[in-house]
């Protein structure tokens, strides 16, 4: 293959549903900080809106309504902000006993730079009536829920506090480009270290409200339930946990003897990624791993050189912890609907 040839080669989109279309990024296959627009991983619970409104208006408990316009947007004062896209079902296919849904594997989760206004400073100019509590995001993408038998929009909401964080933004732009279409062009909400359902594409509307809101993806969907036939102890997924993957090598790669890199990604919804350490003997030793680029909603790149000389099979795993101090655990916390997997990653390889 010539070099001009190599240089065509590039990685590609994994497939789990073409209607609602899910695609996984291919995640082991970049060792940069940003992903190019066509590998950001795609999730939809409804098909793609027919017809996108370039505006949205807020509205509910404020003291004037209003519209906004992409044209306006753009000519407003802009945050950029580097943040891990992460899926709620991201790696959901690794619960054991196994649970139903989508059967992510590593790749719903992407990263790069979003750019917009803070949603504080949109509500300065709309103004807060007394009362209010959370902000309610409905999307331009809807469809009908079986379990409820009803046509609804995808909907939820952020508490007053985090809807005025000064990083939550109302993005527009994704790495200086428009956001694709297919992640939610022209209107993105953006909330760095919550998973990505807080995340909602295409907003239509923004409204101001004064109770809990009780939309179906926020009071069925992503919600931790531990016991398999019964609610009992459910509470909501918001916060990312702290999470690792091995991106190189591959599982069930075949090297040879010699040094190895062993390379990835660390990230987490609290603080920031304080250390990664690897172990190469099931757990019983573990060293630490050299981190890159710690910044503050980002993921961590992590890399370990791996000396070995004995021939055989191993097995390599990962864990994090952040400056929270919660550390990746040996078994992920069950739920029925699979959300937040973050035991330690495992990875097989074998050496001749």
């Amino acid at each position: 293959m010539s070099k001009h040839e190599k240089s065509k080669v590039r990685a590609y989109l994994t497939t789990r549903k073409v209607n609602p279309e899910n695609q996984e990024s291919p995640i082991h296959f970049f060792d940069k900080t940003t992903y190019p627009h066509s590998c950001l991983f795609r999730r939809n619970h409804f098909p793609y809106p027919d017809y996108i409104s370039a505006s949205f208006v807020i509205t509910g408990l404020v003291q004037k309504p209003l519209r906004f316009s992409l044209e306006q947007f753009q000519s407003m004062p802009s945050k950029r902000v580097k943040a891990v896209l992460e899926c709620a079902g991201d790696k959901r296919n690794l619960f054991v006993p196994k649970v139903y849904g989508e059967q992510w594997e590593k790749g719903a989760i992407s990263q790069g730079c979003w750019s917009g206004v803070p949603l504080r400073d949109l509500l300065q100019y709309t103004g807060l009536l007394k009362g209010a509590k959370e902000v309610v995001f409905e999307a331009q993408d809807y469809g009908k829920r079986k379990d409820i038998d009803q046509t609804v929009p995808y909907a939820r909401s952020l508490p007053l506090q985090k809807a005025l964080h000064p990083d939550t933004l109302i993005a527009y732009e994704y790495n200086e480009k428009p956001i694709p279409f297919k992640n939610g062009f022209p209107f993105r909400l953006i909330v760095p270290q919550w998973y990505g359902m807080a995340s909602v594409k295409w907003i239509k509307q923004i409204t101001v409200i004064d109770k809990q809101f009780e939309g179906p993806f926020q009071a069925i969907d992503y919600v931790y339930y531990p016991n398999k036939d019964e609610d009992t102890g459910k509470f909501p997924v918001t916060l990312m946990n702290v999470n690792s993957t091995i991106q190189q090598p591959l599982n069930m790669d075949i090297l040879n003897t010699g040094n190895h890199m062993i390379s990835g990604i660390a990230m987490t919804g609290q603080g920031r990624i304080a250390k990664v350490e690897i172990s190469i003997d099931k757990g019983k030793t573990w060293s630490p791993a050299k981190l890159e680029h710690n910044d503050e909603y980002a993921w961590v790149r992590w890399k370990y050189l791996w000396e070995v000389q004995e021939t055989g099979e191993y097995i390599i795993l990962s864990r994090a912890t952040d400056t929270a101090g919660r550390t990746q655990p040996g078994t992920a916390f069950w739920n029925r609907k699979g959300y937040g997997y973050n035991a330690m990653d495992k990875i097989e390889v074998k050496i001749e």
